[in-house]
This record gives structure tokens, sequence and C-alpha cells, in this order.
């Protein structure tokens, strides 16, 4: 059942050297107010499963140029032109993943299966390394299932139990990384009382949350401004 709590006291839940996995595509639905907490830690040496590593200084971005990532395992890191200067100088360890097998990689995290055989990517470099098996004549290669010691994820609601409803494309890998961390933060723009959600509009049910913390960002358009 989702507490909920500031967000100066989710700092404590955050440690060095965790695998983190933390929601978004670009910006949309990604926990802006959440990562912004980690740069008020002294924690380093992450590890982070995430679509991509932040855009325009918001989000993972900051985190990254603060130096606290030493990993990143996800499908679109060009947009973060200073990860990809720091990979290319040896700074930054990148594991790259087609977006539909880390989708997938994180799904069986979350339900307990060990890893999947997928075509996509076969005779490719990301395979090096990598079980490639033949099956019916085709060849596949050998995904492992993806899980984190934490997942930070964005929803637009949550009830007081923790109950969260997503909108529209922002709900993007939030919904799967609730399911395949040991405690989860749900970033959220509005929280209201139970019963006031539809069960029928609940995505993710209150027993994957552990922290529930108001946000503290609005959309104006397409961007996203903090309100003090």
């Amino acid at each position: 059942m989702g507490t909920i709590v500031s967000l100066e006291e989710i700092r404590h839940i955050l440690k060095s050297d965790m695998r983190i996995l933390v929601g978004g595509f670009g910006i949309s639905g990604t926990p802006l107010s959440v990562l912004d907490q980690v740069l008020h830690t002294d924690i380093e040496n992450l590890e982070i499963v995430s679509n991509n590593l932040g855009d325009s200084g918001m989000g993972l971005h900051k985190v990254f140029m603060e130096g606290k990532i030493k990993k990143a395992i996800g499908s679109f890191f060009t947009i973060n032109k200073e990860a990809v200067m720091a990979w290319s100088k040896g700074e930054l360890e990148i594991e790259l993943l087609p977006q539909g097998t880390l989708a997938e990689a994180i799904r069986c995290g979350g339900a307990g299966i060990g890893g999947f055989y997928t075509k996509t990517a076969v005779g490719t470099a990301l395979t090096k390394d990598k079980e490639i098996r033949e099956i019916d004549g085709q060849r596949y290669v050998f995904e492992k299932g993806i899980r984190g010691d934490v997942a930070l994820i964005k929803a637009a609601k949550a009830d007081r139990l923790g109950n969260l409803v997503y909108h529209t494309t922002a709900r993007n890998f939030n919904p799967v990384m609730a399911t395949a961390a040991d405690f989860v933060i749900a970033e959220v723009d509005e929280i209201v009382e139970v019963g006031e959600l539809d069960p029928e509009h609940i995505v993710t049910p209150h027993i994957y949350v552990d922290y529930v913390v108001q946000s503290t960002y609005i959309k104006e358009g397409s961007e996203y401004v903090e309100v003090k």
C-alpha cells in the first residue's frame, strides 16, 4: 500500500550502487520532482534503466550531469549529447536494447521470468556475448529479465492507498516498472480520496506502490514548469 510522503522523505531510500528503474519517454511520464531529489543526496555509481537519459537539462539529464550515473540501460541515448560524449570517452557504460526488448525485459522481471528469446537485433552488435539459439529454423537471442532495487515512476493521479491512473502516452514504461522493483516511488499530479478513482481506470494497483509523492511540476503547452 502506498504511503503519502514528502519529497524530502524519499531521499533515505536512495543509495549508491543501486539499479534504479526510471519511467518516461523523453520527458513525458518522467518523475521530474523525484529525480530532482537525487541531486540533494551524495549517492553515486547508479545503474539507471530508462528509455533515455533525460532531455534539455531536465530529469535524468540533471542526474547525469552531476556525475551520479555509472551505467545506463535503455534504447535512445542520443538525445543526451553529453552522455554520448561520456560513453565515447569510456566515462559511461551503456547497454543499448531495442525498445520492445527493453519493455519485455522489464515485464519479465516483474513477472518472475528469467528471460526470453527474440529475433530482434540478431545479427547486430547488440547481441555480442549473448546466447543465440535456433528455433524452428530461425535465430533468436536470449535476453535476461530486468529488475531494479527501486523504481521511480510517474502517474496522473493516485488515491490515498496508492492506486494509480495514467494519462495517455505518459503511461509508457511506468506500469511495467512498478512491478519490477523492490521499492516503488510514484510521483503524481493529483492525490484524491479512496473511492474517487474509477476502478476501471486504475492501471497500477496499490499493492505495487510503496511511496506516493506530490509532483511540483505542471505542464504548460509542451513545457514542464516547476511550481515552487
